[in-house]
């Protein structure tokens, strides 16, 4: 008779065991089942913020590897490496270094470039997310210091790639930095005394010591910190949900988001690493080591700060002036001043906007953009104004790729420039009305369902399809919305910061259609009457979110 022994437990059971027992277990083990209960909608935007994530884990990756190797110093040696065409030469050592790296050291170019190729496909993650939290407006409260973590991981993912583009010290990236001690340069008053701070010296003096610590610990530490920051953020808030969502619905963070994400996260390196193996990206050997009184013709930047060169190169001649004493180059403060505007409204825009609305209650359903069209054009404007800028940088080639003059291109380039976001802003919120309209009258009347009946009285009509519950909840179009009222203080007088609020605040609101009534709606999903029948109804976030319970309820 067989004896049934008791099944000893595994290795990983008893350490299990073991860690539910301390107080950092526990803490794991609560987290887990917190995670557990959370649930999810999977939306394809979602995917950016992996991306992101799978970029930073292949630069830590191959960085750390790297930063064996790499020799950060700007001291002058002569290459006697494998690479023939520059034996006997003199360089630095930064870059011999490099080259030793991309010959000698085995894996070592497959490395080089995957930290290239992801050090340029993360600031345009980043740009995505921020875009997709811009049009959805997941940026309102309680999300607005998210949306700031947001931008200063594209910040510091800039700084970062803009830092290791100098490293290798060849001659492309010489010619870079050569520009960045002219903008330096440019700044009245501390011009001087920055480049000085930055260059250590005459140029290139000690640059490349100075840029290796911010490359390999400043933006590491801060991507970290910015990262676990929003890590934190997005676990004390609710999801956000699209309207019509049931808190129910979706998968559970963990383990099935989880997993999905950790897949998506290996396919995303791989497919980094399969592109670094196959495609080369900044051949160094080919550009030769950096001489400051040379510059490579034709030289170009990493695209993510071709918006920062085309914003100099816009700038028409002769733009200096003299006062108190000192030559003050508008040439390099004028795109400078653009610059760091733009960027600036990028940076607080959702204090902006709740400026302007006085909405201060927490949001937790996302937006459709054409439901919004005052911010859907100024994102598309701002995106505009973005892609002009960056087409700019490149203007040299467009004119000689297309035997066009340069000044016939970078007059074009400084025409959309100025005119570009106006003509997006006005068409794109003539779109998002166009579109608002046609949600509206689907929601009134119903689908159409191409049968063609014949009436009693010989005319023929469509017969329209009722909508769907879901659907008419996301068909409901904007939510009400009142714009700010100046209001006289006790002596009668208006401010002139409140007149200035009101305006904006009315340009903001303007062209929105009526909201449509909410839960008082028939169940069939036509709607009586047009646009003057439904004044008296009016739906914000939390009747949005309670309309899915209602609906079932009346179903049953």
């Amino acid at each position: 008779m067989p004896v049934q022994r008791r099944r000893r437990p595994s290795l990983t059971d008893r350490l299990a065991g073991l860690a539910s027992t301390t107080s950092a277990g526990r803490r794991a083990g609560g987290l887990r089942a917190s995670l557990a209960a959370r649930r999810v909608t999977l939306r394809w935007s979602n995917l950016f913020g992996v991306v992101a994530a799978a970029c930073v884990a292949v630069l830590f990756v191959t960085g750390f590897v790297l930063m064996f190797v790499y020799a950060p110093t700007s001291d002058r040696v002569v290459y006697d490496g494998p690479y023939a065409p520059l034996a006997g030469v003199e360089m630095s050592k930064a870059l011999q270094s490099t080259l030793a790296i991309s010959f000698e050291l085995p894996g070592g170019l497959l490395l080089r470039q995957a930290h290239h190729w992801a050090a340029l496909l993360l600031p345009a993650a980043l740009m995505l997310q921020l875009a997709v939290s811009f049009f959805t407006g997941a940026f309102r409260r309680p999300r607005r210091l998210s949306w700031v973590l947001l931008f200063g991981l594209l910040i510091v993912a800039l700084v970062g790639g803009w830092s290791g583009y100098a490293l290798p010290d060849d001659m492309l990236s010489g010619t870079g930095l050569r520009i960045v001690e002219g903008i330096v340069l440019g700044i009245p008053v501390v011009g001087t005394w920055l480049s000085w701070l930055l260059f250590g010296g005459e140029f290139p003096g000690r640059i490349i010591e100075h840029l290796y610590p911010i490359h390999i610990a400043v933006v590491p530490v801060l991507l970290l910190v910015l990262y676990a920051a929003r890590a934190r953020l997005a676990y004390r808030e609710r999801p956000l949900r699209s309207a019509g969502e049931e808190p129910s619905v979706g998968l559970p963070v963990w383990p099935h988001v989880a997993l999905r994400a950790g897949g998506l996260l290996t396919i995303v390196a791989g497919v980094i690493v399969l592109v670094s193996a196959t495609v080369t990206i900044s051949p160094i050997w080919l550009y030769g080591p950096s001489s400051p009184g040379d510059a490579s013709a034709g030289s170009q930047p990493d695209w993510y700060t071709g918006f920062l060169d085309g914003a100099l190169r816009l700038v028409p001649p002769g733009w200096e002036v003299e006062w108190l004493g000192r030559t003050w180059t508008l040439a390099i403060l004028v795109p400078l001043i653009v610059v760091g505007l733009f960027l600036a409204a990028v940076a607080v825009y959702p204090f902006i906007e709740e400026w302007l609305s006085g909405d201060t209650a927490e949001h937790h359903l996302l937006d459709r953009p054409r439901n919004a069209p005052t911010r859907t054009g100024l994102g598309v404007a701002g995106i505009v104004f973005y892609g002009a800028l960056w087409g700019a940088g490149s203007a040299d080639l467009v004119a000689t790729h297309f035997h066009l003059s340069v000044e016939a291109v970078v007059h074009a380039y400084q025409a959309a420039v100025l005119l570009g976001p106006i003509v997006a802003f006005v068409v794109t919120r003539r779109v998002c009305l166009a579109l608002e309209r046609k949600d509206r009258d689907i929601l009134l009347h119903g689908y159409e369902t191409g049968r063609i009946v014949r009436l009693p009285g010989g005319e023929y009509v469509e017969v329209h399809g009722a909508v769907e519950a879901h659907e008419r909840y996301r068909l409901a179009g904007p939510v009400e919305a009142h714009p700010f009222e100046a209001r006289p203080r006790p002596d009668g007088r208006l401010r002139l910061a409140d007149r200035l609020r009101a305006r904006a605040s009315r340009f903001f609101f303007e062209d929105r259609l009526t909201p449509l009534p909410g839960p008082g709606a028939e169940a069939t999903g036509a709607l009586p009457g047009g646009d003057d029948d439904v004044d008296d109804g009016r739906m914000d976030d939390s009747t949005r979110e309670r309309m899915p319970a209602q609906e079932a309820a009346v179903a049953r």
